[in-house]
């Protein structure tokens, strides 16, 4: 079976004020996969995720999403065929959970009923009960619930891609293992495409169809969790030398 790529970036470089953060980016990514973007902070992981849901634009290359440049889609509405995800869920404080899960449906002028329904089975999908969640305030949620109504909330517009910014960063360890195998899960049997950003290569071996290792603003390897650990160049003896993998 012939791999589909969803989104390709072609030697892509990004610059702010005269200081290169991205350079020289090819990168392709396949329907289904979970893509791992891993490195240390400053690295240029985040500044990647943007640009594929036009937060950036390239200072040059291209980055292609579904066949077309990212300049050439508008810009809300290839937002809305996106899931995002940032760390602790990103909601807002001023909504119920059931009116954060479903706000890009609310965006698209989807009838009220609609995504009533839809948002209480992103819940359900989750783990939250929508009878004893769907009416509740963020603050009201432990961490943990947070991120799931993050999750619910990404896929509620059913967009085939997500894209996560280290989205279990900030849990303790026990609600961080149980989100990540449940979310890999979600994302296997639901069909979709994530990008998922990360300093912890515990997370990257645990989620990753691939690994993208990157430094200074460049990818330096690209492998899967096997290759991974094969490979003898020193910044992956690093990281492999931190942890139990």
């Amino acid at each position: 079976m012939v791999e589909k790529l969803i989104v390709e970036f072609r030697n892509v470089g990004y610059s702010i004020d005269g200081q290169q953060i991205l350079d020289g980016i090819y990168l392709q990514i396949f329907r289904g996969e979970i893509l791992i973007l891993l490195g240390e902070s400053g690295c240029g992981k985040t500044t990647t995720l943007k640009l594929i849901n036009r937060l950036i634009e390239p200072t040059s290359g291209e980055v292609i999403v579904e066949g077309k440049p990212t300049t050439e889609w508008d810009a809300i509405g290839l937002r809305r065929h996106i899931g995002y995800v940032l760390q602790d869920g990103g909601l807002f404080p001023h909504m119920t959970v059931g009116q954060n899960v479903g706000l890009t449906l609310s965006l698209l002028d989807t009838d009220g009923a609609i995504i009533s329904k839809r948002a209480n089975e992103m819940l359900h999908l989750v783990g939250l009960d929508p009878a004893r969640f769907a009416a509740r305030y963020p603050h009201e949620l432990s961490g943990g619930q947070r991120q799931r109504v993050g999750v619910a909330r990404a896929l509620a517009s059913d967009p085939d891609l997500l894209l996560l910014d280290e989205p279990f960063g900030a849990l303790d360890a026990i609600t961080r293992t149980n989100l990540q195998k449940e979310f890999a899960r979600l994302v296997r049997e639901l069909g979709k495409t994530a990008v998922f950003v990360t300093h912890d290569l515990h997370e990257a071996m645990l989620l990753g169809s691939r690994i993208a290792l990157m430094e200074r603003g460049k990818i330096v390897l690209l492998e899967d969790a096997d290759g991974f650990k094969r490979s003898d160049m020193p910044l992956v003896r690093t990281y492999l030398d931190t942890v139990s993998v």
